[in-house]
């Protein structure tokens, strides 16, 4: 039986698959952008700070990423390291607004050419080195999971177990005391099929 089960509707979204790179040049200027994965601002930074160490004679190292859903981004986050507010960090922000792709950071490594662009030339150079590395940045449709928190009777374990492999869905805990205590994710297309067999044998459980 349910102990308080319930579903609500996860919107999924598409997540890098690798680290990506592209270049473009205006007026002389260099901007080299990167794009990759990442799971939360620390991590970011962290590769903010390896990108600075490869390029030390750079004039600016500008940034910008989402965490989460693009679509309502748990964290969103953006610099400039130099270049006029508003000028770099936000382009970058504009692009990723628009790609549909979550959980990803982009950098732009500018090398001055010797020529100004002004506010509304670095904007546009910026926004386009964004647009060219999510150009041929690889994605892939992240897979939203549910939790659940299985109770039965020990001689229901093997059949659950074999349950969440069918659905493509992975054992993350069990636990042995009255009843054996089982908590698994299962993809979220597959939450009403597990539930039907989890009804049928009189299991308790609820998801998060």
């Amino acid at each position: 039986m349910p102990m308080g089960a319930k579903v609500s509707p996860i919107m999924s979204y598409s997540i890098p698959t690798q680290e990506a790179t592209a270049e473009i040049e205006i007026k002389k200027s260099r901007f080299i952008a990167y794009a990759k994965g990442i799971q939360d601002r620390a991590e970011g930074m962290i590769w903010l700070e390896q990108i600075k160490a490869q390029y030390p004679d750079a004039r600016h190292h500008c940034w910008a990423y989402l965490i989460g859903n693009p679509n309502c981004a748990a964290n969103a986050g953006m610099g400039d390291d130099g270049e006029p507010s508003g000028t770099a960090g936000k382009p970058i922000l504009n692009v990723l607004n628009h790609k549909g792709v979550g959980d990803v950071m982009i950098i732009v490594v500018r090398y001055f050419g010797g020529v100004k662009l002004g506010a509304g030339g670095l904007t546009r150079a910026y926004g386009q080195a964004a647009q060219a590395v999510m150009e041929v940045l690889s994605t892939e449709q992240q897979v939203d999971m549910l939790t659940y928190m299985v109770k039965c009777d020990f001689a229901l374990e093997k059949q659950i177990r074999h349950w969440v492999e069918a659905l493509q869905g992975l054992i993350v805990e069990v636990e042995y005391v009255e009843q054996v205590h089982i908590t698994l994710k299962i993809p979220l297309v597959s939450s009403d099929t597990l539930q039907q067999k989890l009804d049928a044998y009189g299991c308790q459980y609820k998801n998060d």
